[in-house]
């Protein structure tokens, strides 16, 4: 597992695409928030709060993280050394969690600069420093477990064709359907009890809760549970492919 997880970090490095996705995640967020006019912009937002930041990140990773999976298991396939793979001396599952984490840690560090955002925040207030920080924790928290999400889903699309575009595209669509699908879905409902339980389906709606700083079980089980699951089914059809 750790010589699969070295070798997804070179690869990423090694080429221009770990630097393009970091590069373009940073740009991204840089221009909606402090250039761009519109509903993410922190001036015109009028509050000294990071809340606009966590509203768009989301939807950039639902880009960028199918991005960088798409070659995961797709590439391998293309390629043929995804054979290579299954007679290593390491299991399919070590060989899944290897590329996961590579990918989590590519994202995590896109993530990190962010933090001068925090710093920001906190010098444009009416108080300087006055700035929820329990928050903004739980805010960062959310963000990773929806990029745990986020990856899972990717590495399972790009199992599914060998062609990266096509990967790409279908974890795009997977991520954005689990991400806000059943909370447009919920809209259609008028029952008020119908319209909660097709929302919390969801991932926008778990990572809400989370970004209002209350780490509750639920949520996070609900996190951990999808990504398992989508890493199960990325196992189960990597075993399908070498039977």
């Amino acid at each position: 597992m750790l010589a699969i997880f070295k070798r997804e970090i070179q690869a990423f490095f090694a080429s221009p695409i770990g630097y393009l996705v970091i590069g373009l995640f940073l740009v991204l967020n840089g221009l909606f928030l402090w250039v761009f006019k519109g509903q993410y912009n922190i001036f015109d937002y009028g509050f000294a709060d990071l809340g606009n930041f966590f509203l768009l990140v989301p939807w950039v990773f639902l880009f960028l993280i199918p991005a960088i999976t798409m070659k995961s298991f797709s590439e391998e396939k293309k390629l043929g050394t995804l054979e290579l793979l299954f007679i290593k001396p390491i299991s399919i599952w070590q060989t899944v969690l290897g590329k996961f984490a590579g990918t989590m840690v590519l994202a995590g560090i896109a993530i990190v600069p962010t933090l001068l955002y925090v710093y920001c925040i906190a010098q444009l207030g009416t108080s300087v420093g006055n700035l929820d920080t329990g928050v903004v924790i739980g805010s960062y928290f959310g963000l990773l477990f929806l990029i745990c999400s986020y990856t899972a889903v990717g590495l399972f699309a790009s199992t599914l064709s060998e062609n990266q575009i096509v990967a790409f595209i279908t974890g795009m669509v997977l991520c954005f359907l689990l991400y806000y699908g059943f909370e447009a879905l919920a809209t259609l409902f008028s029952d008020g009890n119908s319209f909660l339980f097709i929302q919390q389906l969801g991932m926008k709606a778990h990572f809400t809760n989370i970004s209002r700083g209350v780490l509750d079980t639920r949520d996070l089980i609900y996190f951990v549970g999808l990504g398992l699951f989508f890493l199960f089914l990325t196992v189960e059809q990597l075993k399908k492919q070498h039977s």
